[in-house]
């Protein structure tokens, strides 16, 4: 057996992955030590105060040891995996018995298909897969073999496995499948260079539920419970610590700085807006709008861009070591979004210059990106302003905390039918209750104040939407 110098092992550290961070969470080891990994292929997904990105390894060789175990929170810069590589001093890594040529197992003349780009900032694919990559970004893609090795690592294949046993799907469609208790080596895949959908994942766990009786409910095709002690049983505890990291972290540390820092001022206005919803059941009808994310909170944005347009100085922002207010002439409208790890707020860029179809496919990309947890760092900054939609949990309205940087943020409460005077005459019509908070450094009450009515006047009037724009 050949032995591998000291030169030869390779210590991968944690990189910056997005914007001067200075840690991330490691959530889940791709691979285990003895595992062989290649150039761009995927090891692990880690969890900075913005986003949960994949790491790509950006050398050839046989994983000697992983520093540190899933959920551990590692500084930028800390070694987190050691790799033996070919190097001047040592013998290439020796291969499993079963592959007669590993020196030839990836010619450099065979085509790569194109695959997930990784989201990795300062790593891409190498053209040598025995040299690292120059910095270029997250452009390149990672190479087929390197992809379909993650899977089998992931779906509990051994390196003995062939190609066509190792079924191609992304950490959320896998995850997905775990939840549901579905095997995703038993999926026929739809998806496009045969990876597995989110939407065969659903049909393969209704498939399995099918025999079970009676209600046809969302709660039919989520897995049954594992036997266990019921859920009031708490181990004699009677208080669990939660380490708070990650996006949580982050964004407690954004609110706290956020509320000592501006001074918020919340403003509330009730309207009916029954039109509103009138044009938004057309809209869904419209052939322009087919195939496009229609709901009130479309409106909703669409309103505040035009009461932004109406008052620009709102779109403003604090430059605190120059006293200065920097006007901005672009709207970054940022949407908060709840997600399994935590408030996030990525934003619509250049929200104020898109039409209503091209703002509709804009915020059904921000959604769904942010529940599938695949949210990017830089879809995150540069905000300007920010809607929050407590209404989908019921609320009838809040007093919302500036996203920082920001100058106002816009809550929207539940939509309900209640007793409205109409006309002269009291009728049951669509109401809710808008908040308004803004920082009152940049934005007087008066200003703060026509910006909330004007948002109440379309939504009440969305003709408005055609004369005021």
């Amino acid at each position: 057996m050949t032995t591998m110098t000291e030169a030869s092992v390779r210590e991968f550290k944690m990189p910056d992955v997005g914007e001067g961070l200075t840690e991330a969470e490691i959530l889940k080891w791709y691979v285990q030590p003895g595992d062989t990994v290649t150039d761009g292929q995927v090891v692990c997904e880690v969890e900075t105060a913005k986003a949960a990105v994949e790491l790509p390894i950006p050398y050839d060789g046989v994983v000697r040891a992983l520093h540190f175990p899933e959920g551990t929170t590692v500084d930028v810069g800390t070694s987190i995996i050691a790799v033996a590589v070919a190097g001047a001093g040592g013998a290439a890594p020796e291969a499993p018995a079963e592959q007669p040529k590993p020196e030839a197992a990836e010619p450099e003349e065979e085509p790569k298909p194109q695959g997930r780009q990784p989201v990795l900032v300062g790593y891409g694919v190498a053209t040598s897969a025995t040299r690292r990559r120059p910095r270029k970004g997250p452009e390149a893609t990672v190479p087929a073999q390197a992809a379909q090795a993650v899977q089998a690592e992931l779906n509990g294949h051994d390196g003995a496995v062939t190609d066509k046993a190792r079924p191609l799907a992304k950490p959320p469609v896998r995850k997905l499948a775990k939840d549901l208790g579905v095997d995703l080596a038993a999926i026929v895949p739809s998806g496009a260079d045969g990876i597995i959908t989110r939407e065969d994942v659903h049909a393969a766990a209704t498939a399995t539920t099918a025999p079970e009786p009676v209600v046809k409910t969302p709660a039919a095709v989520r897995p049954a419970p594992a036997p266990a002690a019921p859920a009031a049983t708490f181990d004699g505890a009677r208080e669990t610590r939660v380490p708070v990291k990650g996006v949580r972290k982050a964004t407690a540390a954004a609110m706290v700085g956020s509320a000592f820092t501006a001074p918020h001022v919340t403003e509330f206005v009730t309207v009916d807006v029954t039109r509103t919803m009138k044009l938004v059941e057309e809209l869904k009808q419209d052939k322009d709008m087919q195939g496009l994310r229609v709901n009130p909170l479309l409106l909703i944005a669409k309103a505040l861009l035009v009461a932004i347009k109406r008052n620009p100085d709102v779109n403003a922002s604090w430059d605190e070591a120059n006293q200065e207010i920097v006007l901005k002439h672009y709207v970054n409208l940022g949407i908060a979004a709840a997600t399994p790890r935590g408030l996030i707020v990525p934003n619509i860029k250049d929200a104020h210059a898109k039409t209503l179809p091209q703002l509709a496919e804009s915020l059904g990309e921000l959604v769904s990106t942010a529940r599938e947890g695949k949210t990017s760092p830089a879809a995150m900054q540069g905000g300007t302003v920010t809607i929050t939609n407590v209404g989908v949990f019921g609320v009838d309205t809040g007093t919302p905390i500036l996203n920082p940087g920001e100058s106002a943020i816009l809550a929207v409460g539940a939509i309900k039918l209640q007793p409205w005077v109409h006309k002269g005459k009291v009728k049951p019509r669509q109401v809710t209750t808008l908040a308004l908070s803004f920082d009152h450094r940049l934005v007087d009450g008066e200003l703060g104040s026509k910006v909330l009515a004007d948002v109440a006047a379309v939504l009440e009037q969305p003709k408005r939407l055609i004369t005021w724009a």
